[in-house]
């Protein structure tokens, strides 16, 4: 069964399969962009400068601004992408947002300053002298000085104009942005989705033993590893509901691979690779159960003060009464038997059918599938 990927679905399976390079050109196609628009307002305001009082427009010179603007966002841009995708990965999983900001902030002041030495003293003078001997020997220090004081001063606004694109990206996932900026969701629209419902076994157990407090930082830390695996496997995140992640994913890049089905099992393989640490944290282990189904949706989005990406259909609803099931027959992870014959998942896995459930709030009973290893 092949569907053609949305622009949303191929941007998160980029970004799934080049998280670096994913994170590298993000920083500097948009460094490029914000450095063209510096290097603009230069040259417009020196035209209107020299104008205003009747000196010639010396177009050459700007030509070096713009060559060092190039190889600022080169530089910049690479470095940044570079810095990002290691604090992320290695740095900021428990750091709190404000203290993220403030350290990026710093960080980037110190990186803009060795980066502008770097093309001050070799860059210009390899690259940008040979081609414009004349101009550049007329761009004196004092040039060098008010540029970087430009360079400072906008850079500190872009920072804090892409740490705001970036964090929105982040709540809405890879890809999911542009289409709300277009308005593809302003409208209820019809979409083909799976979903795939998780929740903490014996939850009530673990936080009667645990307590609020450190019950909250169990979930904190299982839904975290969770979250490492989101882009190996194309999933997106629609829901945290106390102790249970909802996850979804397009049906093309859901049964690709089987990755909704695979997803649940690596999640398992994580936490017994992290035990050491939960034990010895926590005392427990977390172990999910879930339920799965796929089917028709409709995609909306809501709000005004707090924006979303609200999905309604019945597919959400029989996945959820399907996971709820898993305690009854004491199995962890169950899915509708029309997903099995979609996918051909019980070619792969070993499937036990349970027959035709009557789940709570259906009318008509449905088949569902237990799914093992």
């Amino acid at each position: 069964m092949t569907r053609r990927l949305s622009y949303t679905s191929r941007a998160r399976q980029f970004n799934a399969r080049h998280p670096l390079f994913s994170q590298i050109l993000a920083q500097v196609v948009f460094w490029t962009g914000v450095n063209i628009l510096l290097a603009s307002i230069i040259y417009l305001q020196t035209i209107s400068v020299n104008l205003q009082h009747g000196i010639a427009t010396e177009e050459m010179k700007l030509s070096v601004v713009g060559l060092i603007c190039l190889f600022m966002a080169l530089f910049y841009g690479t470095t940044q992408g570079l810095l990002d995708y290691s604090l992320e990965k290695y740095f900021f999983r428990k750091v709190s947002l404000g203290r993220i900001i403030v350290i990026k902030t710093v960080i980037s002041l110190i990186l803009l300053i060795m980066l502008f030495a770097l093309v001050h003293y070799v860059l210009a003078a390899t690259f940008i002298a040979p081609l414009f001997p004349r101009d550049y020997q007329s761009f004196t220090e004092e040039n060098w000085s008010y540029l970087f004081y430009q360079f400072t001063i906008f850079y500190f606004f872009m920072t804090i104009v892409l740490s705001f694109i970036l964090e929105v990206n982040k709540k809405f996932g890879p890809g999911v942005l542009l289409p709300i900026l277009l308005g593809k969701y302003r409208s209820p629209r019809t979409e083909e989705r799976i979903f795939l419902f998780m929740d903490l076994r014996s939850s009530t157990s673990i936080a009667e033993a645990l307590g609020h407090l450190h019950y909250s930082g169990f979930i904190r830390d299982s839904f975290l590893d969770i979250n490492q695996l989101l882009n190996n496997y194309s999933a997106e995140i629609y829901q945290y509901v106390g102790d249970e992640i909802v996850l979804s994913w397009q049906v093309g890049e859901g049964i690709k691979d089987l990755a909704c089905v695979n997803f649940f099992f690596a999640c398992e393989e994580r936490f017994r690779e992290r035990e050491d640490y939960y034990l010895s944290t926590y005392g427990q282990v977390p172990n999910f159960k879930a339920g799965l189904h796929m089917g028709p949706v409709t995609a909306v989005e809501i709000g005004k003060v707090k924006v979303d990406i609200a999905y309604h259909g019945d597919t959400i609803n029989v996945a959820a009464r399907i996971q709820s099931k898993c305690n009854e027959y004491q199995k962890k992870f169950l899915t509708s038997d029309h997903f099995l014959e979609q996918s051909g998942a019980d070619r792969h896995f070993k499937t036990h059918s349970l027959g035709q459930i009557q789940l709570k709030g259906k009318a008509n009973s449905i088949g569902i599938s237990s799914i093992e290893r």
